[in-house]
């Protein structure tokens, strides 16, 4: 674990306890985070899992995925519930290790908000068929930008639109 004065957490007040475990769980409840680690999991593959009941890690495979939990089967026993995805750790099944082991922890990804843009401002994002668009922004509205590319109009959320930086002297 990389929290740095783990060994302080027993001196804590009730008070600065329950504020920690609001703040982590915040931080589990972020859309950025879920979608890094669904990114790293597919059905039926093999991970493992915290236990909250035995505090322990335990093998399970991957049932089904939904928006903020995954279901598993446990190995051993056979029986199948929902985690969250904050409980998961991947493993590698040729090498029986798990993956965070292996991979260096990344930052969860940036997601771009109404405030980071502005009109005038140039653009891109992929359409329907995952064709890249580039285009001008014409409004700003409450969840989306109304961008201007190719001829037509496309309302965008702001979170798929992607800045592009102009680097001609």
């Amino acid at each position: 674990m990389r929290v740095k004065q783990i060994e302080d957490l027993p001196m804590a007040t009730s008070a600065e306890l329950y504020q920690l475990s609001w703040v982590i769980e915040q931080l589990m409840a972020d859309p950025r985070r879920i979608v890094q680690a669904r990114s790293q999991l597919h059905m039926g593959q093999l991970v493992q899992y915290w236990d909250w009941g035995t505090g322990k890690l335990r093998q399970a495979r991957i049932a089904a995925m939904k928006d903020r939990q995954v279901t598993l089967i446990d190995e051993q026993s056979k029986q199948r519930f929902s985690v969250l995805y904050a409980a998961i750790v991947p493993v590698d099944e040729q090498q029986g290790s798990t993956s965070p082991s292996a991979a260096p922890l990344r930052p969860p990804p940036e997601i771009n908000h109404k405030q980071d843009f502005r009109v005038g401002q140039r653009v891109s994002f992929a359409d329907q068929s995952l064709k890249r668009r580039v285009g001008e922004i014409v409004r700003i509205n409450q969840r989306t930008a109304t961008v201007h590319c190719d001829g037509r109009a496309w309302r965008v959320a702001f979170g798929l639109l992607q800045k592009i930086v102009d680097v001609t002297p």
